[in-house]
C-alpha cells in the first residue's frame, strides 16, 4: 500500500475523528441539527484519503478487499447525506409523508452499521494480507 502523506494522514485522521463525533451526538440527540454536518464532512475527508492509499501490488485478494472498502466509503458517505435528511427533511419535499419515513428517515443508522463492519473486516483483511507478502 502506498502510504500516506503527513497531511493526508492529518486529514484522515481529523476526518475519522469528526464522523465519530458527528455519529456519538446524532445518537445521542445533542445537537443533531449541528454534527450532523460534523459527521458528512468527515466522511467525506476519510474516503477521500482512504481513497488516495493505493495498492500497486498483483495480489487479487487486495485488490478485491480494496473494492470492498470503497463501498463502506460510499456507505459512510450516504449515511451522512440521510443524517443531514433526517433532520433538515429535504427529500419529504419530493414524495408523500409515508414513503419518506418507511424509506428515508433514519436510515442512516443501518449504513453507517454496514459501513462500519465492512471497514473493520477490510482492515484486518488487508494487513494481514499484506503481512503475508
Amino acid at each position: 500500500m502506498r502510504p500516506l502523506s503527513k497531511w493526508q494522514t492529518i486529514i484522515f485522521l481529523v476526518g475519522g475523528v469528526l464522523m465519530a463525533i458527528g455519529a456519538g451526538c446524532c445518537a445521542f440527540l445533542w445537537h443533531p441539527q449541528v454534527f450532523c454536518w460534523f459527521f458528512l464532512v468527515g466522511a467525506i475527508l476519510f474516503v477521500a484519503m482512504q481513497a488516495q492509499q493505493r495498492y500497486e501490488g498483483s495480489n487479487l485478494n487486495i485488490r478485491r478487499l480494496r473494492k470492498i472498502q470503497m463501498l463502506s466509503g460510499a456507505c459512510f458517505v450516504i449515511a451522512g447525506l440521510l443524517m443531514v435528511d433526517t433532520y433538515y427533511h429535504f427529500l419529504l419535499h419530493f414524495m408523500s409523508h409515508i414513503t419518506y419515513i418507511t424509506y428515508f428517515f433514519n436510515k442512516w443508522v443501518v449504513l453507517l452499521l454496514v459501513g462500519a463492519i465492512l471497514q473493520m473486516y477490510t482492515a484486518h483483511r488487508i494487513s494481514n494480507e499484506l503481512e503475508k507478502d
